[in-house]
């Protein structure tokens, strides 16, 4: 029998201005549980967990903690029922120490005194209670990222919070910061924790919850368990249709060679690497973890030098010595992190897209700014940047159009070669339809595209059409070859255990299914999966998946499962 739920939202109503936002949503949290809330941008989800920390009040509808109904007027309304926010943009303030931040505004005195003993006395208990290992003296400024997360929710649960709501918690997180944080959620589900999941990186939404609510435009559609759905059926749900419609290519007319790569060798990282791209064709390079297609983006792009091989771009062997020297031969290069390296954020629309095409739009050292303001108001229109002005900051978009605006900055350059490095990362479902139509676009306008992405299962669905269409169902390119060739030689490494599990998977069998079978707990099947993981060095569950389907097509699926012929 299912227990009464910890939090229930019961047909709750909000409109901003008129225009409804919240269309009678519903939603149960059940005690000890992660609860994952997917939807597209604009789905609703922050407005939804606003209402429940008492951000905004709802226009109708009712909360009810623990069976009791309760209003949510303030955010210190939402802190006294046990409920805690854990920001994507950490509130911890940098100048303090860990000590300081944990008990802010809630400082233990001695008398009129701080009593700081007591309070670093009291936080290194709670850390050590929860496995993290920091000085409680430590300033925060000093700590990586991935640190303040775990202190966030410390402080959370020092005012004993027995509803965590985390939103996108890994968007800034390495693969280690992020394998901690869901030790950690795991470890509080066993306490009793519950929590809300907000993300729209589908493998860690499976890896980590248990059941998932998905939103569309302002409403409820379904909550489904975790182990009884998969992800095409969430993002079919996310998106109102078929999720074959967003990986959708068309058919167009190939040009003559843009790029011949032959022989490439770069030191021990990339060896005897050769391709083409023609003109209104892409070329995608993928792979297991450290396999190479990275070093080949830095040598094309001229941020490294090889030591064999040649690189022809339109006619031309070149040997790109930077990015400005790559720049001046019409190679293009969008990189994978748009906030760090790819825009300024602080910047408006018209000054990002002017950066790469200042050579063109200056006279004798004058920035001619009506042309600027024109081309990203073209661009603005062509890629369909959802914004106000051209002059707005980039900061004010969702990731989705900050991807519209940096690709626009790299196509005004009218390249011979455009490199797309994990165009992808880091934005929800629905925007990802939109990025890969626009490179159709692109494509069919004529340009050569490269192509890549830490997805393999994202960049399989892709070409998966254009394959069928032009080689035999067994058949594989000799990269692609080389990458299963070095899968299997992996799978030596799996445990007999981690072998079973595998083999399960290839089955078709999904986590609830295995752990019934293996008589273990559903978090043990994925503590397995997290080994298994790492030891192939694929990146998620569909990653995995979308090896596995390949290895089925060219009949050497028995290799793998055998652990490399073993």
């Amino acid at each position: 029998m299912q227990q009464n739920p910890i939090i229930s939202l019961k047909n709750v109503h909000k409109s901003f201005g008129g225009v409804s936002v919240l269309n009678g949503v519903d939603f149960d949290l059940q005690k000890g549980s992660v609860h994952a809330l997917v939807g597209q941008n604009g789905a609703g989800k922050s407005t939804m967990m606003k209402i429940l920390t008492g951000v905004y009040t709802c226009d109708s509808g009712a909360i009810y903690i623990d069976g009791s109904k309760v209003k949510m007027n303030s955010y210190s309304d939402a802190v006294s029922h046990g409920i805690s926010l854990i920001f994507q943009e950490l509130s911890l303030i940098p100048t303090l120490t860990v000590a300081e931040n944990i008990f802010l505004n809630r400082e233990i005195l001695e008398g009129p005194f701080l009593d700081k003993k007591s309070m670093e006395r009291k936080a290194h208990e709670l850390l050590q209670s929860l496995d993290i290992d920091v000085d409680v003296h430590s300033r925060v400024e000093d700590l990586d990222v991935g640190v303040c997360q775990m202190i966030e929710i410390a402080k959370a649960l020092s005012v004993n919070a027995k509803v965590l709501i985390l939103d996108e918690p890994t968007a800034s997180l390495s693969e280690k910061e992020t394998a901690h944080l869901f030790t950690l959620i795991n470890s509080l589900k066993q306490r009793g924790v519950s929590m809300i999941y907000i993300s729209h990186r589908m493998d860690e939404v499976f890896e980590i919850s248990d059941r998932i609510t998905v939103m569309r435009d302002g409403r409820y559609i379904k909550t489904l368990n975790t182990a009884d759905t998969n992800v095409d059926e969430i993002i079919s749900l996310m998106l109102g249709h078929d999720t074959r419609c967003v990986y959708t290519r068309s058919s167009g007319e190939r040009g003559d060679v843009v790029l011949d790569v032959q022989h490439l060798t770069v030191g021990d990282a990339v060896q005897d690497v050769s391709f083409q791209v023609r003109a209104g064709s892409v070329v995608g390079l993928s792979g297991l973890a450290g396999c190479g297609y990275e070093t080949i983006l830095k040598v094309l792009f001229g941020l490294q030098g090889f030591d064999g091989g040649t690189i022809t771009l339109a006619g031309e062997v070149i040997s790109p010595a930077s990015p400005l020297d790559a720049m001046k031969k019409n190679i293009a290069m969008v990189p994978s992190d748009r906030r760090d390296t790819g825009l300024m954020t602080e910047w408006s629309i018209a000054h990002n897209i002017a950066q790469s095409v200042l050579r063109m739009t200056s006279r004798k050292g004058l920035i001619r700014h009506k042309d600027n303001r024109r081309i990203a108001e073209e661009y603005i229109q062509q890629l369909n940047v959802v914004c106000t002005s051209p002059e707005n900051t980039v900061i004010e978009l969702s990731g989705g159009n900050q991807q519209k605006v940096l690709l626009a900055k790299w196509l005004a350059t009218n390249p011979k070669l455009l490199i797309l490095d994990d165009p992808t990362r880091g934005i929800d479902v629905g925007a990802k339809q939109e990025i890969y139509q626009l490179i159709d676009r692109i494509t069919r306008q004529g340009f050569a595209v490269v192509l890549t992405s830490s997805e393999i299962d994202e960049l399989t669905a892709y070409f998966h059409s254009r394959l069928r269409e032009s080689q035999p169902e067994a058949a594989l390119p000799r990269q692609v070859e080389s990458l299963v060739s070095e899968l299997i030689d992996r799978a030596k490494g799996l445990t007999g255990t981690e072998r079973v599990i595998l083999r399960y998977y290839a089955e078709g069998y999904a986590v609830k299914d295995i752990s019934g079978l293996l008589f273990i707990s559903v978090g043990t099947v994925k503590g397995h999966n997290s080994h298994i993981y790492s030891k192939l060095g694929v990146d998620s569950y569909d990653s995995l998946k979308a090896y596995l389907d390949v290895l089925r097509r060219c009949e050497r699926l028995e290799e793998l499962l055998q652990g490399g012929g073993k």
